[in-house]
């Protein structure tokens, strides 16, 4: 992300007198224009950095011009490092050469206590499975965003329908275990969250784009959670022999504990096919207790769930 490429690039001028714009595009695999725009960010944030042309020349920090190094504490540096950690472990392998540059800033005599804070959390986003399609993807956004270059897929909604969307990609988001592209639909005329195991055929287009300014306080993966008026009390009894996914799912203080073993705990959700699907994947061991519809239309689910696993499994036709 931009973000610890522009660290990293300061880094770098803190610890080499010049570096040519070429080594640094090639260092971090965009190209010398992007460097530029870096560059350019940097002396907006108030480092001045300077470019000499010439034989020897390169980006440098202004002469007479000292960075404290003293500006983030070590503890700063230790929370920055382990966030770099936790973004590295899925999608993010451009992180290291960050990581390390923030590394060679600690003295030697701090480097052990360094290492301790840096390990004393650990934030692993990767999936326990292979994704590598999913990576592919992760991957072609990120170079898009990078190039404000707009992508084309082919998407499946949760209702099943089919569409083919041409987005201008603003923003990847890690929720709830799941990647979403949040940019700005085309076809739609509006700002639209996609969630990248529904896409398929992604494709980087020719076309660019000017971003637009958006306030992180409206983006909306949060809005209808957050609202009390869009979900529903769901009331849900775990038996003896499910106590472990109650308390895999659910903080220990929401668990009401039962004479049986058992717990039961009151839930807020939206009520949608997500919903259905997490509440069926407790399988026997959660029973729905209130409210009645939802109760009622899981059994409905099951039914159908049931019917199908009843018969030989249905051959698929010849193409």
């Amino acid at each position: 992300m931009k973000i610890d490429r522009l660290l990293s690039i300061v880094i770098l001028l803190m610890n080499r007198p010049l570096i040519q714009a070429k080594e640094l595009a090639d260092m971090f695999e965009v190209s010398v224009r992007t460097i530029y725009r870096d560059i350019e960010s940097i002396n907006g944030a108030g480092i001045p950095v300077v470019t000499y042309q010439g034989a020897g020349g390169g980006i440098g920090l202004m002469e007479g011009y000292r960075l404290d190094r003293n500006m983030l504490t070590e503890r700063e540096l230790a929370d920055i490092f382990t966030a770099l950690q936790s973004v590295s472990s899925y999608g993010g392998t451009g992180h290291t050469l960050l990581m390390e540059k923030i590394s060679s800033v600690i003295p030697p005599s701090q480097t052990a206590a360094f290492r301790s804070k840096t390990a004393q959390l650990i934030v692993d986003f990767s999936p326990w499975g292979l994704q590598g399609p999913l990576e592919e993807r992760l991957a072609l956004i990120k170079e898009a965003l990078e190039e404000s270059a707009a992508v084309a897929f082919e998407y499946v909604a949760a209702s099943g329908a089919a569409s083919r969307r041409s987005v201008e990609p603003y923003t990847l988001v890690l929720k709830g275990q799941s990647w979403y592209l949040y940019g700005f639909c085309t076809g739609r005329g509006d700002f639209r969250l996609f969630k990248l195991l529904r896409m398929k055929s992604l494709v980087k287009e020719d076309r660019r784009y000017v971003r637009q300014d958006i306030p992180v306080g409206e983006l909306p993966w949060s809005r209808g959670w957050a609202d009390p008026a869009g979900t529903v009390p769901v009331v849900l009894r775990f038996s003896a022999a499910g106590r472990h996914l109650a308390e895999d799912y659910f903080d220990c203080s929401e668990l009401q504990p039962e004479s049986d073993g058992g717990y039961t705990v009151t839930v807020y959700y939206p009520e949608d096919n997500w919903l259905y699907g997490f509440l069926l994947s407790f399988g026997p061991a959660a029973e729905v207790l209130e409210p009645e519809h939802i109760r009622r239309r899981l059994g409905e689910i099951a039914a159908g769930i049931a019917a199908v696993y009843s018969e030989p499994p249905t051959q698929p036709a010849n193409r």
